[in-house]
């Protein structure tokens, strides 16, 4: 078998832990931003988007290609909002949970490379595309050889640290995906340009 071929195997394989997730809840409390989340944008913005998200998941690929774009330049690089990624990993569990250990594994400043790659493959991918060719792409923009990156994605803390911001969600009453939140409270419906912007306009002091 190929290194990537046994990367690829490696990653599947340990997913087992990933999949022991808590129920859903009824609560909407998001836990904190920490130094662990993924962060795009200025830490002193004063309006927080949190978007939970699958690398698997149509509708949060779409949201990437066609809505980031106008919204990053509009609020993020303005220093109006920060926007802080958050996994969710949807069916097909192994590769959604195994490219969310790879994005937590990127070097620092390139989680979003590797998420945009993950994201722009994703119709290959959902095609019946090579999932090897899926995951060499991504971790080619992560800052890490092959074999860091499987170092770093064998060691359980990085596994245990997924599984904890999935259950986090679920207790927060996340159960979909994309599923945003702004300063704390859920968007309702499509988070289309013009939602988010109308959210972000409600949550900014002084408006």
């Amino acid at each position: 078998m190929s290194p990537s071929g046994r990367l690829l195997l490696t990653l599947l394989l340990a997913l087992v832990p990933v999949l022991a997730m808590a129920p859903a809840a009824s609560a909407q409390t998001l836990p904190p931003v920490t130094p662990a989340d993924r962060v795009l944008g200025r830490a002193d913005a004063p309006v927080t988007v949190v978007e939970y998200a699958s690398f698997v998941c149509p509708h949060c690929a779409r949201w990437q290609s066609e809505v980031l774009p106008t919204f990053k330049a509009r609020f993020i690089d303005t220093g109006r909002v920060r926007l802080v990624y958050r996994d969710l990993p949807t069916n097909p569990q192994n590769f959604a949970s195994a490219a969310a250990l790879i994005g937590r594994c990127a070097a620092p400043g390139r989680f979003f490379a590797v998420a945009g790659s993950f994201f722009a493959g994703q119709p290959a991918l959902l095609a019946g595309g090579e999932g090897r060719v899926w995951f060499d792409n991504a971790i080619a923009q992560s800052g890490l050889t092959k074999d860091q990156m499987q170092a770093c994605f064998a060691d359980p803390a990085r596994q245990a640290s997924l599984t904890a911001e999935v259950n986090a969600a679920l207790a927060a009453g996340v159960t979909g995906t994309p599923s945003f939140f702004v300063n704390g409270r859920r968007l309702a419906g499509d988070p289309n340009l013009e939602a988010l912007a109308t959210a972000v306009a409600a949550a900014t002091p002084g408006s």
